[in-house]
């Protein structure tokens, strides 16, 4: 029906999470009626995105460099690890400006269903970072069944690291997103951390 270049096109945009072929064919036009320049643009910034972004080699969040910005701050504290689902939750949780530590992403969750076990994640990284300088572990994953199975699957891991394991209390839904958190639910939940124990 379409001219193959616009087919693939619009194949394309229904790799993106919620779009469907309606959105997608919307989407496809949008592009072939924009300015060749904001196509140019629209192209270099995902080919640019995908050159350019790695995950920072101390806590796997997302960076232009070696090591995150919050990795490099100084005025972070080292012995508060958060541990979260995926660079979407750092920046969830940075929004409600109340956590000064640092982060550990791991790039996941345990869902057996989905055939992703703990060795997919990025937990051996969090592992050796543990030392006898960290004071607490903060399990910030989503309140879902794989975020509980991944919660409960950490704090066995780190039982007999002598550090404290705490998971943020769950002003968050059950099923709900840290991304999709308003501040004032994060922050409800982050001061309401237990210990897992």
């Amino acid at each position: 029906m379409y001219p193959k270049s616009f087919e693939r096109l619009i194949e394309c945009f229904q790799l993106l999470p919620g779009v469907g072929a309606k959105t997608a064919e919307r989407y496809a036009f949008m592009m072939l009626d924009a300015p060749q320049e904001q196509v140019e643009l629209f192209a270099q910034a995902l080919i640019s995105c995908k050159n350019d972004i790695k995950r920072c080699r101390i806590c796997g969040n997302i960076s232009d460099q070696d090591e995150c910005p919050i990795c490099q701050n100084e005025n972070r504290n080292p012995r508060m690890i958060c541990v979260v689902q995926s660079p979407k939750d750092v920046i969830a949780m940075e929004k409600m400006q109340e956590y000064a530590g640092v982060y550990h992403v791991l790039n996941g969750l345990i869902s057996t269903s989905r055939g992703i076990m703990p060795e997919d994640l990025n937990i051996d990284a969090l592992l050796e970072r543990i030392s006898p300088e960290t004071e607490e572990v903060i399990i910030a994953t989503n309140a879902t069944i794989e975020g509980e199975t991944t919660a409960l699957y950490l704090d066995k891991l780190l039982s007999g690291k002598g550090v404290l394991v705490t998971r943020i209390a769950h002003g968050l839904p059950m099923g709900g997103h840290l991304d999709y958190a308003d501040e004032l639910t994060l922050i409800k939940a982050f001061e309401g951390r237990k210990s897992l124990k």
